[in-house]
């Protein structure tokens, strides 16, 4: 019998994960015989307390555990809250994996985020990059505590042979996203204020010029990605889950696939005078499609549809 216990499991990832594990027909991917899973939320103890951690270890005797729980936000709050961000990420951090350790849990994958890497980097950034040089100075509280993960795994593995890995996802959407105005990620971002726009009969207006480039990954499609890790992948160094260079769009494809998915038929504009952010932060993909060359990604333009249709259904009580 295995336990998997998954920390965060009523966010974004967590709730792919729980629609993966009930409705996928692949074996690869679905529930197996004898596999049970814990969806942990917040509700069921503190993270950060060493204790909480280890009545919720004690109560599931977990045998995997996928850690998906983390303090996180937007830009503007990475930077003012630095020290909390560095701080309470590594007390979960710290406490999640020196209890699986305490009761000999068989592996760990832990998530970690493309904002790692380096901030004077080549591209495609890949695996071998994460330790280069210093993150972006706006949020490297965040990065320095997810980055410590890698560190922690291959000490653990070398002290005590452990089997802890990590996943590097690169921008993930998809249902049970946070769709706050100020502070979500840019598709659900958008997402809501098209669906206000169309509501009020208001222009839509996106900040920027729509030419930053990014790589979207489907709540869903990652959620299976974790469950291939969880199971096949057998190093301790991270792997990048991402779709691939060709794969990368424009925040105005984004925008232009928004508009479709809601048909939204007004006023739809750029304001080229705000900022664009980074052009850039290709991913290479590489390594996973050496691992698992036939993964099909759902179409971009498919999951966002999916992704709308959940937020139109669930507008009432979605995060915002």
């Amino acid at each position: 019998m295995s336990v998997i216990l998954v920390t965060g499991g009523s966010g974004l990832v967590g709730e792919a994960m729980k629609w993966v594990i009930e409705n996928e027909k692949d074996p690869r991917y679905g529930k197996k015989e004898g596999e049970e899973w814990v969806f942990l939320s917040s509700k069921e103890g503190d993270l950060r307390k060493e204790s909480d951690v280890k009545a919720i270890f004690e109560k599931y005797k977990p045998t995997h555990v996928i850690h998906l729980a983390a303090m996180v936000g937007g830009l503007f709050k990475n930077m003012k809250y630095k020290l909390d961000f560095l701080r309470e990420n590594m007390m979960m951090n710290e406490n999640v994996l020196w209890q699986s350790k305490e009761f000999k849990v068989q592996k760990v994958v832990s998530c970690l985020s493309t904002c790692i890497f380096p901030d004077d980097t080549t591209y495609p950034i890949d695996e071998t990059m994460v330790h280069n040089g210093p993150p972006h100075s706006s949020n490297f509280g965040y990065a320095h505590g997810k980055r410590m993960i890698d560190v922690y795994n291959h000490a653990y593995n070398d002290q005590f042979g452990c089997n802890f890995t990590s996943v590097i996802p690169t921008n993930i959407f998809g249902p049970h996203d946070n769709y706050n105005l100020e502070g979500s990620h840019v598709l659900p971002g958008l997402t809501h204020k098209c669906y206000l726009a169309k509501k009020n009969n208001t222009p839509f207006t996106v900040m920027g010029t729509g030419k930053p480039l990014r790589q979207f990954i489907y709540s869903r499609d990652l959620a299976k990605l974790f469950i291939w890790t969880l199971r096949e992948y057998n190093e301790i160094d991270p792997i990048i889950l991402s779709v691939g260079e060709k794969d990368e769009v424009s925040i105005k494809d984004v925008a232009d696939s928004i508009v479709k998915a809601l048909d939204f038929q007004g006023e739809y504009s750029f304001d080229t005078t705000k900022a664009d952010g980074q052009y850039k932060k290709t991913a290479s993909n590489e390594k996973l499609m050496k691992y698992i060359p036939d993964f099909e990604f759902t179409p971009f333009d498919v999951a966002v549809k999916e992704s709308i249709d959940w937020f139109v259904e669930n507008y009432e009580t979605a995060r915002k």
